[in-house]
């Protein structure tokens, strides 16, 4: 995403984005025999999963990029598992075990921490760049669990193809109503990351954890989530120099780890609480 900014405005790098991942997730859909409606009584889904899920989140995260590193977007956005359990909890009525919501407060404060350390250095468009991805995650959050609630019974490429074509075209309107694009100026990187984007991140992100989610436990596909920032800050720092400060390195130990309680199931602890229990 930080590199499709160079020279592509960031609303339509978000639509071509995903008028390019629309064809294939449809062809993928067909191939796999999934339809690409929704059922009935719920196609008001369609619009509402490409609005909530696919236009405004991913908007807000590539313009979020213009203000700070993607290392430090990758680690707001890794908290991603917590923001889900805590949206649950209000929407849904989910329980939330002892181990979950220490691994939240231990996950909250390390991120509060972070980013106000990064601030610190960074200066005041931090904060514009973090509120944007915070929304994201936000809006993320609300659509998983409303999902769950209300669509958990559509399939994967069902629930990714037609809104995914749709939040394309409402954002090329967008875009060209509220940015000033020039083709001419577009750069080969520029063009090459929101290829990437829109064939790697968006298609084969999605079957890839669709797979992944077929052959695991979901508390060990969610581990992914602890990879994105590790992996995003050392791209971040061969690619463009960008590295966080010492202290924040020091406290996304916490924070990986607050993240992985609140995804830890809670016979793992009762397995080694029993043991204990039986050794003494």
């Amino acid at each position: 995403m930080e590199v499709a900014l160079h020279s592509i405005p960031p609303i339509f790098a978000t639509a071509l984005r995903f008028f390019l991942a629309a064809p294939l997730l449809i062809i993928l859909a067909k191939s796999f025999g999934q339809p690409l409606m929704f059922p009935k009584g719920r196609r008001k889904w369609i619009i509402i999963v490409a609005i909530m899920y696919f236009a405004i989140p991913f908007t807000l995260m590539i313009y979020g990029e213009q203000y700070i590193s993607s290392g430090l977007a990758s680690i707001i956005f890794a908290n991603m598992p917590v923001a889900v359990m805590a949206v649950s909890s209000l929407f849904l009525g989910l329980r939330l075990s002892k181990h979950q919501l220490f691994g939240l407060v231990v996950a909250v404060v390390s991120l509060c921490l972070i980013l106000s350390n990064e601030m610190n250095v960074g200066g005041s468009d931090y904060l514009i760049g973090t509120a944007s991805l915070a929304l994201a995650v936000a809006f993320h959050a609300l659509m998983y669990v409303l999902v769950r609630k209300y669509c958990g019974d559509i399939q994967v490429l069902t629930y990714n193809a037609l809104p995914c074509l749709v939040a394309s075209l409402l954002l090329f309107i967008v875009s060209m109503l509220g940015e000033k694009v020039t083709i001419q100026a577009f750069t080969y990187d520029s063009v090459a990351a929101v290829v990437y984007l829109g064939l790697v991140a968006s298609v084969g992100g999605i079957v890839a954890y669709f797979k992944l989610g077929q052959v695991s436990t979901p508390f060990q596909a969610s581990i992914c989530f602890l990879i994105f920032p590790i992996v995003a800050l050392v791209i971040s720092a061969i690619l463009s120099g960008d590295m966080l400060s010492e202290q924040s390195f020091i406290l996304m130990a916490p924070l990986l780890m607050g993240i992985l309680l609140t995804k830890a199931p809670a016979k793992l602890f009762k397995f080694k609480s029993n043991s204990l229990t039986v050794k003494s």
